[in-house]
């Protein structure tokens, strides 16, 4: 896609992290941004130490008339969006599935998953009809292997979040309408407070320590970057297909196995 083309974008989670990032990168060059957040307090910072070409909507992604609400409300102030950013989600709940409470496991699925279906639903089929735009996607390095215990229900997220990418590039690739899958891995956030904000478990990391030098500002670059070469997918951290090949080769294995290779 054409930045210079684009007229709007609308990014769930955008009032801090990656979805902050993202916007940021995407401001630069030029782009009215709409950041979407359950979190008005975050909003109202964001928007005041930015110029015009921010603003800010509150939205609770599982509410789907919440959506068609911030969606009417962004568009009658910049017009129809050609870039959505599905980037809300919260953080592992740390339990095992024979020991995960079940409205645990429905409000993963329900912000990390179904959420990113609801902007889909608010936004992707008039970029059908005006035969342009990009949507992203930020699933996780989890929606790509299953990893240590305790992030179960994340990683059942994630991995919808791919498919769901996958499927939609397929879709609406015909119509001129770009896909992107984003899999960050660890990236210094707010997720975890955010996680505990709205009520939500958190995995607790006390016995591992995660570091990074990749930041929200380079997943925004690597964002804009991808959204302009309309690649499928994003991987922000080195060393990840030694996890992925693993998964692979044991896939390959079965499929030569049925093949008799």
């Amino acid at each position: 896609m054409d930045l210079a083309q684009a007229k709007h974008a609308f990014i769930t989670g955008g009032a801090s992290g990656l979805g902050l990032g993202i916007a940021d990168a995407l401001a630069a060059r030029g782009v009215p941004v709409t950041i979407a957040d359950i979190d008005a307090e975050a909003l109202a910072r964001v928007t005041g130490s930015r110029g015009n070409i921010f603003r800010g909507v509150v939205l609770d992604t599982r509410d789907r008339e919440g959506w068609q609400k911030a969606k009417a409300e962004a568009e009658a102030v910049f017009g129809p969006v050609d870039i959505l950013v599905n980037n809300a989600g919260i953080a592992p709940n740390g339990k095992p599935f024979a020991d995960m409470a079940a409205d645990s496991f429905d409000r993963i699925l329900a912000i990390n998953l179904v959420g990113i279906y609801n902007g889909v639903l608010a936004f992707a089929a008039e970029m059908r009809e005006r035969g342009r735009g990009h949507i992203v996607n930020t699933s996780s390095q989890a929606g790509l292997m299953t990893t240590v215990p305790g992030v179960g229900a994340y990683s059942v997220a994630k991995f919808g979040v791919t498919a769901l990418s996958e499927q939609l590039r397929t879709e609406m690739e015909p119509h001129g309408v770009g896909v992107t899958a984003l899999f960050p891995g660890f990236v210094q956030t707010n997720l975890g407070q955010n996680t505990v904000k709205i009520g939500g478990d958190i995995r607790q990391y006390s016995d591992v320590v995660m570091t990074s030098d990749v930041t929200p500002a380079h997943v925004g670059a690597m964002v804009v970057e991808a959204i302009e070469r309309n690649d499928p997918y994003i991987v922000t951290h080195k060393g990840v297909w030694r996890g992925i090949e693993k998964r692979f080769n044991a896939l390959k294995a079965a499929c030569d196995f049925r093949d008799g290779a």
